[in-house]
C-alpha cells in the first residue's frame, strides 16, 4: 500500500475514533434509518429526484444537498461537543410525517408524499441523536424543505401579476396596448405571459437563496426579514420588467427577433442579474462577524428546557424499533387504502337534458380534457333553440391515486402543450372553478369545473383530497366524478349565459352528476 493512500485511509479512521461512544454508537444508526428511507421510499426519492433535473423551475434543488451538507459541516466541531441521545417523543414527529406521506399517498397527492418523506428525513434527527443536538441544527433542519419541489401552484398568479405589471409599464412608455388576462395586444402583435415567463422558478429560487443568506449572513432579525422581502418582491417586480423590455423591443426591432433575444436572457442572465442585484445592496448591511460562531453552544447546553427534554431519553435501539414500527404501519395503511375501489357500472352515457338536443361536437379549435386514469369519459355537445352551445366532459374514476388523480397536474379543462393557454381566472357558478382559455390566439373559451366525491360537490381540488383522504382513512370506497361544462365564448359572455341557461335545465347538478355516474 502506498503511502498516500495509507494517509487518505487513517485520516478517517483517526477521526471516527476521535468520537466519543456516544457519537460512535449513533451515527451508523442515523445512517441506517436514512438508507431505509431511501430504499423504502425510492418511488417519491426518484419522482423528485427527475423533477429537480427536468422541470427547469426546480434545478436549484441539485444544489440543496450540497448546501446542506455545507451546513452540518459548519456546526460539526461543535455538534461533536454535544452528546447524542435518542428521543422518544422523536417518534411523535416521525408518525407526524408519516402520516403526511400516507395522506399523500391515499389521495394521489404527490406533493404530500414528497414532504412526508423529507419530513420523515429530519425527523430521524431528535429520534435518534436528541433535542440538544436537533437545536444545533435546527436551520439545516428547516432547511430540508427546499428539497420539495413545491411552487408550480404559484404559477397562475404570477403570471397574472407579471401582465399587470407589464401593461402599466407598456402604457407608460408610450405603447398602445390592450389586456385580456395573460395576453397582451400590441401594434408588433399578441404577447402572452405564459407559463414559462411567469417567473416562479426564480422566485423559487430567490426564496431558497434568501433563506441561506439571511442565516449566514445576518444577525439582526430586521435585517434578515427585509433580505428575505427582498428575494420575494425583486424578482416579481424584475420579471415584470423583463416581460415589457420584450414587448418594447419588438416595437422596434419585431417581435421575433425581440422574443429570440428574450429567451436567451430569461434563460442564461436574468436570474444571476436579480441575484447580483440583491448581494450588491443587501452587501453593507451584513452583520455576523466572519469569525462568529454558527451556533451559540454555550446556550444550547445551559438551556434547561433542553435538559427537561432530555429527560425522555431512550436507547439508541429502541428509537430504531420504533422507527420500523412507524414506517411499517405507513406502509400497511397506505397498501390496505390502496386496493380500495368503487364499484363501476358498465358503461355511462351523456342524459338527455330537457330543452337541449345532442349534436355533432365540432369545435373550432379541438378541445378534450385530460383525464388520466378514469374507468370512463364522455365527451358531447348539447344545443338549445336559442343557439346555445354547451360542451359536457365527464370522468368517472374508482378510486384516486398514483396515475389516477382528479385534479392533479395537467388533468382537467386545460391539457399542458397543446392549443389551449390558460388566460385568466373564470366566473364561478355554484361553487364551479371557472378558467377563461385562449386556443391559437383567437378562439376563447370558458370552462367550469366541478368534482363530486360522496356528500362533497365542489371546484375545490383541496376540498376533493380532504374529501379522498376521509374516505381512504376509514376505508369507504367512493366514486370520483369529474364533470366540465364548457362552450366557446363568442360572442364575448355568451359562454357563461350558455352554461348557466344549460346549468337550470339539468336540476340539482349534485343528483345529475351522480346519475350519469349510477351511484345513487
Amino acid at each position: 500500500m502506498s503511502p498516500e493512500l495509507a494517509a487518505s485511509i487513517a485520516g478517517p479512521a483517526r477521526a471516527w475514533r476521535a468520537l466519543s461512544p456516544q457519537w460512535r454508537g449513533a451515527l451508523p444508526r442515523l445512517g441506517a434509518a436514512w438508507l431505509v428511507l431511501l430504499a423504502g421510499f425510492a418511488g417519491d426519492w426518484a419522482a423528485m429526484a427527475r423533477q429537480w433535473w427536468d422541470i427547469s423551475t426546480y434545478n436549484h434543488v441539485l444544489l440543496i444537498p450540497v448546501i446542506l451538507g455545507w451546513l452540518v459541516w459548519q456546526r460539526w466541531p461543535q455538534l461533536e461537543q454535544l452528546t447524542p441521545l435518542a428521543w422518544w417523543p422523536g417518534l411523535a414527529l416521525l408518525s407526524g410525517a408519516a402520516f403526511l406521506w400516507l395522506l399523500g399517498a391515499m389521495s394521489g397527492l404527490d406533493l404530500a408524499r414528497q414532504a412526508g418523506v423529507v419530513a420523515m428525513l429530519g425527523a430521524c434527527v431528535p429520534l435518534i441523536l436528541g433535542v440538544r443536538i436537533s437545536a444545533a441544527l435546527v436551520f439545516p433542519l428547516g432547511y430540508l424543505v427546499f428539497l420539495v419541489p413545491v411552487g408550480e401552484e404559484l404559477v397562475n398568479v404570477l403570471q397574472t401579476i407579471t401582465a399587470e405589471i407589464t401593461i402599466a409599464l407598456t402604457h407608460l412608455s408610450g405603447i398602445p396596448a390592450e389586456i385580456d388576462g395573460v395576453f397582451i395586444n400590441t401594434p408588433a402583435g399578441l404577447f402572452e405571459v405564459a407559463e414559462a415567463c411567469s417567473g416562479v422558478k426564480f422566485l423559487i429560487a430567490m426564496a431558497a437563496f434568501g433563506v441561506l443568506a439571511a442565516n449566514v449572513c445576518f444577525l439582526s432579525w430586521r435585517r434578515r426579514t427585509a433580505m428575505l422581502l427582498a428575494c420575494v418582491a425583486v424578482p416579481i417586480l424584475a420579471n415584470g420588467v423583463r416581460a415589457w423590455g420584450t414587448i418594447y423591443a419588438a416595437q422596434i426591432f419585431g417581435i421575433e427577433a425581440a422574443a429570440g433575444f428574450d429567451h436567451i436572457v430569461y434563460g442564461w442572465f436574468f436570474f444571476a442579474i436579480v441575484l447580483a442585484l440583491v448581494i450588491a445592496c443587501a452587501w453593507r448591511f451584513f452583520d455576523r462577524p466572519l469569525n462568529a460562531p454558527v451556533i451559540d453552544l454555550v446556550a444550547i447546553e445551559n438551556a434547561s428546557w433542553l435538559g427537561r427534554l432530555e429527560g425522555f431519553a431512550f436507547p439508541g435501539t429502541a428509537a430504531l424499533v420504533g422507527f420500523a414500527l412507524v414506517l411499517g404501519a405507513a406502509r400497511c395503511w397506505a397498501l390496505a387504502a390502496d386496493t380500495i375501489a368503487a364499484p363501476m357500472p358498465a358503461r355511462i352515457d351523456l342524459p338527455v337534458v330537457e330543452g337541449w338536443t345532442r349534436v355533432d361536437y365540432a369545435p373550432a379549435i379541438w378541445w378534450e380534457p385530460r383525464a388520466q386514469g378514469s374507468d370512463h369519459r364522455l365527451l358531447g355537445r348539447y344545443r338549445d333553440a336559442r343557439g346555445h352551445q354547451v360542451d359536457v366532459f365527464v370522468a368517472l374514476y374508482a378510486s384516486q391515486g398514483e396515475g389516477r388523480e382528479v385534479g392533479g397536474f395537467g388533468q382537467g379543462a386545460l391539457v399542458p402543450a397543446s392549443a389551449w393557454a390558460w388566460q385568466a381566472p373564470g366566473p364561478s357558478l355554484e361553487g364551479g372553478k371557472g378558467e377563461r382559455l385562449l386556443g391559437n390566439g383567437s378562439v376563447e373559451r370558458l370552462a367550469m369545473t366541478w368534482y363530486r366525491q360522496g356528500a362533497l360537490l365542489s371546484g375545490s381540488n383541496a376540498g376533493l383530497k380532504l374529501a379522498v383522504i376521509a374516505d381512504h382513512l376509514l376505508f369507504r370506497a367512493e366514486p370520483t366524478t369529474m364533470l366540465i361544462l364548457s362552450a366557446e365564448d363568442m360572442p364575448r359572455g355568451m359562454a357563461e349565459q350558455s352554461i348557466a341557461s344549460f346549468r337550470a335545465s339539468t336540476g340539482s347538478l349534485a343528483r345529475w352528476m351522480d346519475g350519469i355516474a349510477q351511484v345513487r
